[in-house]
């Protein structure tokens, strides 16, 4: 059977849920999990989770899959509801909404007894200059004045737009926020990312809402997971499945776009793009085999990839880590130009996966 094997380590996922704990130990934690959570099957973390306070989702199929697993934590539809219709799937299984415009005002207003008599928040969504989903700081006063007339208990919510970085914006949605805050309390507050819990201690109020770095991954481009005292949740391997010997002039892959200057083994793995491993290189990338760095080399085939094992000790069956503990998915990410968010929310579902 080819082996390329995806592993969610729990204990990772608990030891980084414990890190938000202990960086914002007075507010509650909501657990993002959305996109399957992250990439890393959310059936496989969920469990691992199970301390956490809420879970975070962008839309109702993944709040209903979470349901359907048994888990009763409160749920936030972190994009609300899609259409009226939904709000009956909200009141039944009984999910938080944000609200980011006025339809879904109107929507959440017609369900009022239903909502307000589960207990239900509105998380009221702040355009402070992300400019994706929200309402201006010179309407959104007007809105909470509104639900909080008819009962609702509102949550104050935005999303930074560079909180991983230094950035002016920062400061202007920091104050817009403030401000609004301020004008609508008493209001439970939340705009804290991974990024955020980290920068802006200050900020943390009633709740954080953590997704990259539980899943061991780094929100920053200037800091790994190890600076951060986060442990990567997946390591991802495939196995060598042929081993070459080639000579000085010979070239390797499609478009020969790697030609060897000396005799050299190389060893072919049983990993491509067909099961998400990335293949736009922008710099040298590299895999680990007992925790040593060997490069790829050539171009990434749809199921292969090469590899340089000149200098190892290798055989058919040799296990291969694509990205886990020693090479960081940020790492293989930077070689390949984006970020470790999408290498891990992009995998396929042929590799095999096991929760360890």
């Amino acid at each position: 059977m080819r082996q390329a094997t995806i592993y969610i380590d729990s204990k990772a996922l608990q030891y980084n849920l414990n890190r938000v704990k202990q960086l914002a130990p007075h507010s509650q934690i909501v657990s993002m999990v959305k996109a399957n959570a992250y990439g890393h099957g959310v059936q496989d973390c969920l469990a691992a989770l199970n301390a956490t306070d809420a879970f975070g989702v962008a839309c109702l199929e993944e709040a209903l899959e979470i349901r359907r697993l048994g888990y009763t934590q409160p749920i936030t539809l972190i994009e609300g509801v899609f259409t009226e219709d939904e709000m009956e799937d909200v009141i039944q299984q009984k999910l938080e909404c944000v609200v980011h415009r006025h339809e879904q005002v109107e929507w959440l207003i017609q369900n009022k007894e239903a909502y307000n008599a589960l207990g239900l928040k509105v998380w009221v969504k702040l355009n402070s200059g992300m400019n994706r989903l929200g309402f201006k700081s010179n309407e959104i006063i007007a809105v909470i004045h509104q639900l909080k007339s008819l009962n609702f208990n509102c949550v104050l919510t935005m999303h930074f737009a560079n909180a991983d970085v230094d950035h002016p914006l920062n400061e202007q949605q920091i104050q817009q926020f403030l401000d609004v805050k301020n004008a609508c309390k008493p209001i439970l507050a939340s705009c804290c990312n991974s990024a955020a819990i980290y920068k802006y201690p200050n900020l943390h109020f009633d709740y954080v809402r953590p997704g990259i770095m539980l899943y061991g991954a780094t929100p920053f481009a200037d800091k790994d997971v190890n600076e951060l005292d986060l442990k990567p949740v997946m390591s991802f391997e495939a196995e060598i499945i042929a081993l070459n010997q080639i000579h000085a002039g010979e070239s390797v892959g499609y478009g020969s776009t790697f030609t060897a200057t000396n005799s050299m083994q190389i060893a072919i793995v049983s990993i491509g793009y067909g099961d998400g491993y990335p293949r736009a290189y922008v710099k040298p990338n590299y895999v680990a085999i007992d925790k040593q760095l060997t490069p790829v080399i050539g171009r990434v085939s749809m199921d292969m990839i090469a590899i340089d094992t000149t200098k190892l000790q290798v055989k058919v069956g040799t296990k291969v880590e694509l990205w886990g503990k020693t090479r960081l998915v940020d790492d293989v990410a930077n070689a390949n130009g984006t970020i470790g968010y999408e290498l891990l929310c992009r995998l396929s579902n042929r590799p095999q996966r096991q929760r360890i």
